[in-house]
């Protein structure tokens, strides 16, 4: 579709997603945000979001859509058609993580096509499964996906979002070690939780597969054995974090110890054909040496470097190779996985490095905070589609892979 950017774009309300509740209005080049409202966990956080709603309408302004998550489920989907529906205005579901890339499309004010790397714990996609490791091309309110992390399973569902040490297991599994899984975890959950979990791998039940990016976080710093279970939100992933950090900096954080540290041949490992991006033969190299209770801080952040550095490096050639094969010069970084400083730099310096102009949020969170903005972006493209002349063109990208 060639963009008619002379025409202003409709008035549109966005209601966020589940976590970090922001709700924001998109009224032609201004965004009006409410207040943060939290999780829309309790009865208070829905209760503001409806007031924040109500209170962002301007008068001399008329409203032309409501935007919201694509999960039927959540808070702020009800309350988008139910607001829809009361203005006489249509509501349209926008895909978490194009969302995310769209709201570093809006921030930016973007026209062209770009290639989007959203990263984050969880997203309802398309096909009704979790998402959270996707390769994007979005104009506006087209986009594809072309493609995502290597799916993991979750044992037991939404508890291995709180529970690392699940997600441990699940790589164990995979990689069919799964013996290990008593040595590595026993001592702080139990032997019978392990052996529950063990079982549900084993016979695929109630192990539904996602392709989150935090997942393969979490169960990196679980077999690191730096957090099993989490208490705070993203605190495994901290954690992992924190210890590359001091082993970088411990090792003066120079490209040289980088380079050293990085097998050049991982990241070709780690990108399969059909476009999926697998993290397992990174994983398993953190469990080539001696178990994680015989390791020293050292050793543990020297292995969490090298997962961060690695990882980055397999993004940026994931992502340069589908915007050299769509013909894009943008890539776009959105999700909370980008609030990692050592990934988002070294992604950054890396599609740099290769010519690509890289856009972050710089207004806005790279998080589910700064979610509705993209949401309403999308909708009022579709919306201003919608009622445009029959006269645009189409564009899309075909997919890139397999990868050569």
């Amino acid at each position: 579709m060639v963009d008619d950017v002379t025409r202003p774009l409709p008035t549109v309300l966005a209601t966020g997603a589940w976590l970090k509740n922001q709700a924001c209005l998109l009224a032609s080049e201004r965004v009006l945000w409410s207040g943060p409202h939290g999780d829309l966990s309790t009865p208070e956080a829905c209760q503001a979001l409806t007031q924040s709603v109500d209170a962002l309408f301007l008068p001399d302004r008329p409203l032309a859509a409501v935007a919201h998550d694509l999960h039927p489920d959540f808070f702020s989907t009800t309350l988008a058609q139910r607001c829809a529906s009361q203005h006489g205005v249509p509501a349209i579901a926008v895909q978490h993580h194009h969302a995310h890339v769209a709201a570093v499309v809006a921030e930016h004010r973007l026209e062209q096509p770009v290639i989007g790397l959203a990263l984050d714990g969880v997203g309802l996609g398309t096909d009704g499964t979790p998402w959270g490791g996707e390769l994007l091309w979005v104009h506006h309110e087209k986009w594809q996906r072309l493609g995502h992390f290597q799916p993991l399973p979750l044992p037991g569902g939404d508890r291995a979002a709180t529970e690392p040490w699940r997600m441990g297991c699940a790589v164990l599994h995979a990689l069919g070690q799964a013996e290990y899984m008593s040595t590595l975890f026993a001592h702080a959950v139990g032997s019978a939780r392990v052996d529950a979990v063990r079982q549900l791998l084993a016979r695929d039940v109630r192990c539904p597969r996602g392709s989150s990016a935090g997942r393969w976080f979490d169960a990196a710093s679980a077999l690191l054995g730096l957090v099993l279970v989490q208490h705070d939100e993203a605190q495994a992933p901290m954690a992992l974090e924190r210890a590359a950090a001091a082993w970088l900096a411990d090792h003066g954080n120079t490209d040289a110890a980088c380079d050293a540290l990085v097998d050049p041949n991982m990241t070709r490992l780690m990108l399969r054909e059909d476009g999926l991006l697998d993290p397992l033969p990174l994983l398993s190299t953190l469990l080539s040496a001696k178990p994680p209770a015989r390791r020293d801080a050292g050793d543990v952040g020297r292995r969490a470097a090298l997962f961060h550095l690695t990882l980055a490096r397999a993004l940026v050639d994931w992502a340069t190779r589908a915007a050299r094969m769509c013909d894009v010069g943008t890539v776009c970084l959105g999700g909370g996985c980008f609030f990692n400083r050592i990934l988002s730099a070294e992604v950054e310096h890396g599609l740099r490095a290769h010519g690509l102009d890289v856009r972050r949020p710089v207004t806005h969170s790279c998080g589910d905070a700064g979610l509705a903005l993209g949401q309403a972006w999308v909708a009022a493209h579709q919306t201003r589609l919608a009622t445009a002349p029959n006269d645009s063109k189409e564009t899309s990208c075909a997919s890139p892979f397999p990868l050569k």
